[in-house]
């Protein structure tokens, strides 16, 4: 994964609360499972570039949950890893499995398959724990997206371009701070400005002036020449409806269009606080639907099929030509969810509306989707990390 220029890659976020249950249909807290059950999907998802937890597991043992979700992750899938940590308690533990399954603390430097997640507190301020994971990160050569999470009008200004000179500072700031302690330590930087709705007292991540300062921010670390972090296929939308396919498209369509290096929070839904498996099958449809729209089209000889046009001649047709068989498929794109049957036949196979055809075939991936295993030896080395992780923070209270 090379993370300059325009290359854009689409992955997960982390930590939400809520899940709905693919079974039930029911929105409950969510579980260790959801975060296996996203990481499977998203192994399937070849769209999907690199996996998160999705969901926070409640259900995990006090002070493991972050813990607990890294291991889920690297035991259902091979792509790269976003993750989050508490504290640099838990962060140090995760880095210790992830140099487990790399072969070592050397190989996991020269090859890192992690990202780790940590934010400023805005308005300008760096906290402890945040400078401390910071540090530990740069020490070990584990890439680091340290990003702020500013609310126009509420954690900064109201207006978009003073908004963003506060992130931009906040972001700078933790960069510098991180290249005084190790230079040439990795990092993708940026920052999220999103309006705080006045009326409902909530950030909002579906909004135009999200989109507007993702926009800047990309031109400015393009500028810098500098990877740049951003935020996409996310709506504020409580359920996978109308209004979430709406928001996801036109935001994953900006990031693209953007040239946003690294692109997270594919499948968030209700302003980062519920998780669905089914909106990250809408959401890898989308970003194939948009990388299909920026890989343009031929215009050469070949592709102007002049000649073939000479042959048909008017009134005839092109299914029976050579050329039609052999360039369908890289000229049209082929939905998998998208319904394009006619009429008689949508009715004719029940008239299923689009979420209830995402929701099915999350439900397919996981029963029929078997992640490739890790080695035995390196599952062993993971085993006996979170043993160790167990015996020194699982009974520890209130958590780290």
């Amino acid at each position: 994964m090379q993370l300059e220029g325009n290359q854009v890659y689409f992955g997960l976020g982390t930590d939400l609360l809520n899940t709905y249950d693919l079974q039930t249909g029911k929105l409950r807290k969510s579980r260790l499972q959801d975060v296996v059950d996203a990481a499977v999907v998203a192994d399937f998802c070849e769209e999907i570039d690199f996996i998160a937890s999705n969901g926070f597991a409640e259900d995990a043992p006090v002070n493991l949950a972050y813990i607990a979700a890294f291991k889920a992750l690297v035991e259902h899938s091979t792509k790269p890893i976003y993750f989050t940590a508490a504290a640099r308690a838990d962060l140090a533990v995760i880095i210790a499995m992830a140099a487990a399954v790399a072969g070592g603390e050397a190989a996991l430097r020269e090859k890192p398959f992690l990202i780790h997640y940590a934010e400023p507190i805005s308005p300008l301020v760096h906290s402890a724990d945040a400078i401390q994971k910071l540090f530990l990160c740069a020490d070990k050569g584990i890439p680091l997206n340290y990003v702020p999470a500013l609310m126009a009008g509420g954690t900064g200004p109201v207006t978009l371009a003073g908004a963003i000179a506060v992130a931009n500072a906040e972001a700078l700031s933790g960069l510098v701070l991180q290249q005084l302690r190790v230079k040439g330590a990795p990092m993708i930087s940026g920052f999220s400005v999103t309006p705080l709705d006045m009326l409902y007292g909530t950030t909002v991540y579906g909004s135009p002036e999200e989109r507007l300062t993702h926009a800047a921010c990309a031109d400015l670390y393009h500028y810098y020449g500098l990877p740049v972090w951003g935020e996409a296929g996310c709506s504020d939308a409580k359920c996978l409806d109308e209004q979430a396919a709406m928001e996801s498209a036109i935001s994953i369509l900006m990031a693209a269009l953007d040239g946003t290096n690294l692109v997270h929070n594919v499948g968030y839904l209700g302003q980062g606080l519920i998780s669905s498996a089914a909106a990250i099958v809408m959401g890898s449809e989308i970003i194939s639907y948009v990388k299909r729209i920026m890989r343009g089209f031929e215009v050469g000889r070949e592709r102007m099929a002049l000649d073939v046009i000479r042959r048909v001649g008017p009134g005839g047709h092109f299914l029976s030509e050579p050329q039609t068989l052999e360039l369908f498929q890289q000229e049209h794109w082929r939905p998998r969810c998208i319904n394009r049957q006619n009429l008689t036949a949508w009715k004719a196979k029940g008239h299923k509306r689009y979420h209830e055809v995402v929701r099915r075939k999350a439900s397919d991936i996981l029963a029929s989707h078997i992640p490739e295993p890790l080695p035995a030896e390196v599952a062993d080395a993971l085993k006996e990390a979170w043993q160790k992780a167990e015996a020194a923070l699982g009974d520890r209270s209130p958590a780290v």
